[in-house]
């Protein structure tokens, strides 16, 4: 094998309830899945689903705090179930879809938002607004073989002890197998990429040294602090 000319970036990993740890590959996340966070950003809720990405490295664990980040004057939360990928797939049919699934988590989509809203007037890319550093805190990955496939449960996000959003699962307009499926088709599934799947309404503003809880029912918890 040839040298590297430059150090090669580590493996980012996500702890698994029970033991071990999972290795990120790519971090898809679905655009507009609830119904009145659609509404309340004031789009239309017969779109069909559409994705962007984040880095793997934008992957923040263990409740670790993240730096509040620059060039936004308003940093926006949005808690989301997030789907571990498990074997690889391409064109997966929906009822073939869990099959591919290694477990769940929560996670937290942390957004520029006045940088997204500016792209989205222009007709531009969102990665500035979506896809920056420590953007994606993430809690324990929890197997599937533990917990099924959460198909309904309470979503809720609170910061410093107030709560903000409060969803269910099952008000998703995309389940996660008709989700697997559509993204699927797009791009070949690997074991190691994650999958967002949108965040309820009741989104907003955090500023330093804010405290970041969110609880997804049977799933588990993500947390953070705004540096």
């Amino acid at each position: 094998m040839a040298d590297l000319v430059v150090a090669a970036t580590p493996p980012v990993l996500i702890p698994v309830q029970g033991g071990g740890l999972y290795p990120v590959r790519r971090i898809y996340c679905v655009g507009r899945n609830y119904a009145e966070h659609i509404r309340e950003m004031g789009n239309d809720v017969r779109d069909p689903p559409f994705f962007f990405a984040k880095p793997a490295d934008a992957v923040v664990t263990e409740g670790a705090p993240i730096a509040y980040p620059s060039e936004t004057q308003d940093f926006h939360h949005e808690i989301e179930l997030v789907v571990a990928i498990g074997r690889d797939g391409a064109d997966i049919g929906p009822h073939e879809a869990l099959d591919h699934v290694f477990g769940y988590a929560a996670g937290l989509d942390m957004t520029r938002r006045d940088l997204q809203a500016v792209a989205k007037k222009a007709g531009r890319p969102w990665e500035m607004a979506k896809a920056f550093d420590q953007s994606a805190p993430i809690g324990t990955i929890v197997p599937a073989s533990v917990i099924g496939h959460p198909a309904r449960g309470a979503i809720t996000l609170s910061v410093n002890g107030a709560e903000r959003q409060r969803g269910d699962l099952s008000e998703q307009i995309w389940s996660v197998p008709e989700t697997i499926a559509f993204l699927s088709r797009l791009v070949g599934l690997r074991a190691g990429d994650l999958i967002m799947t949108g965040t309820p309404a009741g989104v907003g503003a955090v500023r330093r040294r804010d405290v970041i809880e969110g609880q997804i029912e049977g799933v588990g918890t993500v947390s953070t602090v705004i540096a």
